[in-house]
């Protein structure tokens, strides 16, 4: 299908990659220092657009020339906002700066840029192996990951299409363009990708199955509608390679003969909607999307949908409801989407992460895919670990690394030389893991064994102080009210299982409580439709499997081993180590609860303590007195002197 007369002729694709290729030697070959600035959600919610001003100024003022590259998220949250200097002058590797505010940017450009001192004391790590700084090797946590999805996360500037492109991108595309559909779905099936929005189905059987479905109006839809506490990967994704995902779009719509794609995008991703819709302006108008895609005759046209932020929504008949105007509850299964869909019609709908899959595996190879990972789950997995880590973030391993390895190694461990505890998998409807089960190989089949779950890729790691009945309820609360009400189990009986976790983390549970919310646990499971309601009791299932002892203290003994749940912990000036004359729990009190006693000394009366904890955190650490004890009457009464009567 030719383009009409009135349209400009668009270049083939191999101009579009000598171009590509032609403006990043441009930018490589300049001997002037190269700033690579993080400019996602992460970063700029820490400052990067100051960071960036900053150096903007101060090159300026000293009149030095440099180029600022904006860039995605490397997957280093912790080290937000990053910053990383090319100065090819200097003779030093591309060197990696963590926490660089606005005034550490002015003293980069003067020290660094100016004068070729790189500040080794501010240097967080070195991007690749080298000989200049032999006490700052290539961070070691690169080494044990394996990058696929987010192989140019953090190396391209996402709203620069050219960016993507240099870097190889679309190339894959141009390639299967001149390849029957069926061999994509081939490749696809050969390398055992399976969905990586939590079920893990194998996306082969479903293009196939898509492929084969007789109607000849066939949609595919991007599913980013993320919505787990703590989870960031698609968001990621789309804010730091948006192309990588259109291009896995685009494969999957010409495998199944689809002609329509949708990105649904929650709204709450403001950021990931701007940059998707650019890209996709950008794509178009390059003739890599839209009309006769690179002259192939092929047609693709894909819009952006902003879903309301309903949890509920990522179940894929939800989502399909959302977008033909209905209220987000799932339907009856079968029919399947990729039998009667959107619209009525059949519809393959992926995760970000599953279709960013596709051109790897279409360019490499079926062979090298599975090559990464284990047998049954080939590939990487992306995980945002949060939580008690020291170097939580993104990250991206070959399936089958074990927690122990992942917790530890990659992220560093337990900070505060505090003990670990649990991990919670795949998000509100994961499962609670103890330490037992740290050499658990991560993949779909050995964690659902354990009575976790891949999810969508959240992870929260805990440390001693964690009380896992409060996270039960926590994930529960939030469950629940994520839950649409369509079904009775689901939409009751949460309602009644977070009802007795309130009783409980409130000292006023019954040793009955523990068998009831086992036995409704699985009656919730059983008897709700969607995903949401089947997987919502797995933290309290899991937390009761593996720490028992957790609910047997709340209940029997009404206190709380983590010195979490309010009505069971009290707090208390340890008055030996209490300074006198220092008053910084005094003035971060919102109660009045702390006052002073005849010695100078700091009491805290416990008929006014709402318990906040705000007197922990305005202590200084060289004094540490502020004690949380549990139960509540363990805390020694300090009397209150008597106050003056003024007259």
């Amino acid at each position: 299908m030719s383009p009409p007369n009135n349209a400009p002729a668009r270049p083939g694709f191999d101009e579009i990659r000598q171009e590509a290729e032609t403006r990043r030697k441009a930018f490589a070959e300049a001997e002037v220092p190269k700033i690579h600035i993080g400019m996602a959600t992460c970063g700029i919610a820490s400052g990067a657009l100051e960071t960036k001003e900053a150096f903007e100024q101060a090159l300026a003022e000293r009149g030095l020339e440099a180029r600022i590259h904006t860039v995605g998220c490397i997957g280093h949250c912790y080290a937000e906002p990053y910053v990383i200097i090319d100065h090819p002058q200097s003779g030093f590797p591309p060197v990696f700066y963590a926490d660089v505010n606005p005034g550490k940017a002015r003293m980069l450009t003067n020290l660094f840029l100016a004068e070729g001192d790189p500040r080794f004391e501010h240097v967080l790590g070195a991007t690749e192996e080298n000989d200049m700084i032999p006490w700052v090797m290539e961070f070691s946590r690169f080494n044990q990951e394996k990058r696929v999805v987010m192989e140019k996360c953090g190396r391209i500037d996402p709203e620069d299409i050219y960016d993507y492109i240099a870097e190889g991108g679309y190339d894959t595309l141009a390639a299967m363009l001149a390849q029957p559909p069926e061999g994509v779905i081939r490749q696809i099936t050969d390398a055992g990708l399976r969905g990586r929005g939590g079920a893990g189905f194998p996306t082969g059987v479903k293009w196939q199955r898509a492929a084969d479905a007789p109607r000849d109006a066939k949609l595919v839809i991007c599913n980013a509608d993320e919505g787990d506490p703590g989870a960031y990967m698609d968001r990621t994704i789309l804010e730091s390679n948006p192309h990588q995902v259109i291009e896995g779009i685009v494969a999957c719509a010409y495998a199944v003969g689809a002609h329509k794609a949708v990105f649904y995008i929650r709204a709450e991703y403001p950021l990931a909607v701007r940059i998707v819709t650019e890209a996709i302006r950008q794509a178009r108008d390059l003739g890599l999307v839209g009309t006769s895609i690179l002259g192939s005759g092929f047609d693709l046209e894909i819009e952006v949908f902003q879903g309301s932020g309903a949890f509920v929504c990522g179940e894929e008949t939800a989502l399909i409801s959302s977008i033909e105007g209905l209220r987000g509850m799932p339907v009856q299964r079968p029919p399947y989407p990729v039998e009667r869909g959107l619209w009525g019609n059949p519809t393959v709908i992926n995760n970000v992460k599953t279709l960013a899959s596709v051109p790897p595996i279409l360019n490499k190879g079926a062979d090298w895919y599975k090559q990464i990972g284990t047998e049954k789950s080939p590939g990487t997995a992306i995980f945002s670990v949060v939580g008690d880590v020291t170097h939580p973030g993104l990250i991206e391993i070959p399936m089958g690394v074990t927690l122990r390895t992942l917790i530890f190694d990659i992220c560093g461990g337990i900070p505060r030389q505090k003990k670990f505890k649990a991990v919670q998998i795949g998000g509100p409807s994961g499962g609670c893991l103890p330490e037992s089960f740290l050499d658990t190989p991560i993949d779909f089949d050995s964690l659902t064994v354990a009575g976790a779950m891949m999810g969508s890729g959240g992870m929260v790691v805990m440390n001693e102080d964690t009380c896992t009945v409060d996270i039960s309820r926590y994930f529960l609360d939030f469950t629940q009210k994520e839950s649409c009400g369509k079904c009775t189990f689901c939409r009751v009986g949460t309602v009644h299982l977070l009802r007795m976790l309130e009783r409980i983390t409130g000292g006023e549970g019954q040793e009955e409580d523990l068998q009831t919310l086992t036995q409704l646990s699985e009656d919730v499971k059983t008897g709700s439709l969607c995903g949401l309601g089947q997987t919502a009791p797995n933290p309290v299932l899991t937390t009761l499997r593996y720490f028992l002892d957790d609910y047997e203290a709340h209940v029997k003994e009404k206190r709380c081993p983590g010195k979490v749940c309010r009505p069971l912990i009290a707090f208390y000036i340890d008055l030996e180590k209490c300074a006198r004359g220092c008053d910084a729990c005094v003035g971060c009190c919102p109660v009045d609860a702390v006052f002073t006693t005849s010695t100078r000394k700091k009491g805290i009366d416990q008929d006014l303590c709402v318990k906040c904890g705000e007197c922990v955190v305005a202590c200084p650490p060289e004094y540490d007195a502020v004690r949380r004890v549990s139960p509540p009457e363990l805390a020694p009464i300090v009397e209150r002197p008597a106050r003056p009567i003024k007259v």
